[in-house]
């Protein structure tokens, strides 16, 4: 009986216990950016894409919000291209499974026939979860 009892105790706190998320490190966050900022350089939207939690949103500079499925498209799409991009200044603050980035990004080339020369500060949320990290929102203010 009091080995029965001690097996179905054990059993409770066994399922009941759910495993922490794994904890994030600065190298999976740097390599996750590297990633994101690659695909775009590099014109392929498939790096971009593997960069991206599924629920990922980006806010633009007008107050409105871009989709992820918006975003990737533009990545690989002939109305946006990059001759230059670079971070600067980036500082990342973790708190367990989630990170924010504090970055400034200069980036040179055309959007639906337009140049462009901007310099933004940025926001890019990070998570892990399930072992895989990706980036969860971004959010860009231009520095003027």
């Amino acid at each position: 009986m009091n080995t029965r009892f001690t097996w179905i105790l054990l059993s409770v706190l066994l399922l009941g216990c759910r495993a922490p998320e794994d904890m994030l490190t600065q190298q999976e966050v740097t390599a996750v950016m590297d990633q994101f900022d690659k695909g775009w350089k590099e014109k392929k939207p498939a790096l971009v894409d593997s960069s991206l939690s599924v629920h990922y949103l980006y806010f633009t500079q007008s107050g409105k919000t871009f989709s992820r499925a918006a975003l990737i498209a533009t990545a690989g799409s002939d109305v946006y291209g990059l001759q230059n991009m670079s971070r600067e200044q980036i500082s990342i603050q973790i708190d367990g499974n989630a990170a924010v980035v504090n970055t400034v990004w200069s980036g040179k080339g055309m959007y639906h026939g337009e140049n462009f020369d901007d310099k933004q500060r940025c926001s890019v949320t990070i998570i892990k979860h399930r072992g895989k990290v990706k980036i969860l929102s971004e959010h860009c203010t231009p520095i003027r």
